[in-house]
């Protein structure tokens, strides 16, 4: 794992949402190092907490095939957003060494950034073998960068059909597909079709082979059920390689952001999605079981923080284990 090729920090258990505010990348390298190596306490459940409670900056989520130019795309991303003074942060989930279980960088080579610029900042998490396109942490990494960052990019790891997670952290999903590739086709099938709310036809560049991809997903689009029946997604051409649609892919970015925070959409999701992390993290630790011992308990309420409420429950299952065993 690495922050723009630097090598990774040590954790700090002790850092505070204010640190992390004023730390730079070194303090954000620290942070998702400590819950990188699972190593959570409750001076992290506070920053996570924190971090939770004062969200800053949108989520972008990127999905799609492999191949289809994402880390490319968010070079584009991260330049147009630094040029108009907006602080980036990128999530980028690899796939999985199956020695080590570490990341394997692949085109993370791709993400050209200033390693002074402290505006920018660049993670590569581990899939570790999970089918969804994300990592099991990247819901905290999420959490903390949102909580600095005006634009927080979660790339998934390109497994093609498997990519719904990207809905559990993502404040707007944006779905690359590529010229020639039947992509549309495949994805309505799975039903990716569901959780975009911008779609786009990468590499442009192809001509009328871009022009038929765009066809074929507008149409796939038109026989999806959407997420939000009250947006309509916007089908664009884009190509980073030639400076073409970036401008109007941030345009809607843009625009479903206000469309969010104008409805209440914004927060409804947040804690939709912090609830489904509350219930995965309880089911993966203690089984469905677990999870009906708990009954109401397991719910997360409006305006409350997450993380420490885990740790609360966990502790109550273990108590319940241990009693179970005597």
């Amino acid at each position: 794992m690495h922050e723009n090729g630097a090598s990774e920090s040590r954790s700090d258990p002790t850092l505070t949402l204010q640190d992390l505010l004023d730390g730079g990348k070194r303090a954000m390298a620290s942070a998702l190092a400590g819950i990188d190596r699972q190593t959570r306490n409750p001076d992290s459940d506070n920053l996570l907490d924190a971090a939770y409670l004062a969200p800053r900056g949108q989520v972008i989520g990127l999905t799609g095939p492999p191949g289809v130019g994402k880390s490319t795309l968010i070079n584009s991303l991260i330049q147009h957003s630094r040029a108009n003074g907006l602080t980036v942060g990128v999530i980028a989930v690899d796939p999985s060494s199956q020695v080590s279980r570490g990341a394997l960088l692949g085109d993370r080579v791709r993400m050209r950034t200033d390693p002074d610029d402290q505006g920018v900042f660049v993670r590569s998490l581990a899939a570790r073998g999970r089918l969804g396109g994300l990592s099991e942490i990247a819901f905290a990494a999420t959490v903390l960068m949102r909580a600095v960052y005006d634009r927080v990019i979660v790339e998934t790891v390109g497994v093609g059909q498997s990519e719904a997670d990207i809905a559990s952290v993502a404040d707007t999903v944006v779905l690359c597909i590529q010229p020639g590739s039947g992509d549309s086709m495949q994805f309505m099938k799975a039903g990716i079709m569901e959780i975009p709310h911008i779609a786009a036809v990468t590499k442009a560049d192809a001509g009328p082979a871009a022009s038929r991809a765009l066809a074929e997903l507008k149409g796939a689009l038109g026989l999806a059920t959407p997420s939000d029946p009250s947006w309509d997604i916007p089908c664009l051409l884009v190509s980073a390689a030639h400076n073409k649609g970036i401008s109007e892919l941030i345009h809607h970015v843009d625009r479903h952001a206000t469309h969010l925070s104008q409805s209440g959409g914004r927060d409804r999701k947040r804690h939709a999605q912090a609830g489904m992390w509350l219930t995965g993290a309880i089911t993966a630790a203690y089984g469905h079981r677990g999870a009906e011992l708990l009954g109401p308990s397991l719910k997360l309420e409006v305006g409350e923080a997450p993380f420490a409420l885990e740790h609360r429950l966990a502790s109550m299952l273990r108590v319940v284990r241990v009693e179970a065993q005597t």
